[in-house]
């Protein structure tokens, strides 16, 4: 089964054509309204959001526990439990020196080892920001990047060792609810086998 989501019956993305694109709004995130023709001929419109892309990392030390943030997502009105993570808004940067930063960052950690877990869509229906996942382990404190000062949510942010069993039971239960922290816990096990040594 390929990766495209493509069902039996369904229509190949090529399908569809952009007529016109027209700006909404000019910020950190952006916003944009295609006006697409379909298969059928018919004409609609689709906003998008146009959003710098984004890395996630599952950090499991040698205990196996999995470093993660308790912090305020305002959308949410709420606290949400999630990976390190954080926007390719470095011009040039690539997506491992990205993860390496933001685990300095965020969590206050370096990685003898970054794996690459794959690639997802944050939500392919309106926006077209992905995020890059990785497995880090080997870890020991690093100090932050230079210059680097947490601000507002980031500030606040509050990091904990949970296991990673228990972060797959809560994913698995649906009482874990940030889209690339539940995939990246999913996949960091799956990964790292029962013994915790990562598969070939």
């Amino acid at each position: 089964m390929s990766g495209t989501g493509a069902g039996p019956g369904s229509v190949p993305g090529d399908a569809f054509r952009v007529l016109a694109s027209r700006s909404l709004l000019r910020a950190r995130s952006s916003v944009r309204v295609d006006t697409l023709v379909g298969a059928d001929g018919a004409s609609f419109d689709r906003e998008v959001v146009e959003h710098d892309d984004a890395v996630a990392i599952v950090a499991v030390d040698d205990r196996r526990r999995a470093a993660v943030l308790e912090q305020y997502r305002h959308p949410t009105r709420g606290d949400l439990l999630e990976i390190p993570a954080g926007t390719l808004d470095v011009p040039g940067e690539a997506a491992d020196v990205a993860a390496r930063r933001e685990l300095a960052e965020e969590a206050g950690l370096a990685a003898a080892e970054l794996r690459p877990l794959g690639r997802i869509w944050n939500s392919a229906g309106w926006s077209d920001e992905g995020t890059t996942l990785f497995l880090a382990t080997g870890l020991t404190a690093a100090p932050p990047p230079p210059g680097f000062v947490p601000r507002a949510e980031e500030a606040a942010m509050r990091l904990h060792w949970r296991p990673l069993t228990d972060l797959v039971a809560l994913a698995l239960a649906g009482d874990l609810t940030d889209a690339k922290t539940v995939v990246g816990v999913l996949r960091a096990a799956a990964v790292l086998g029962p013994d915790g040594a990562p598969s070939a």
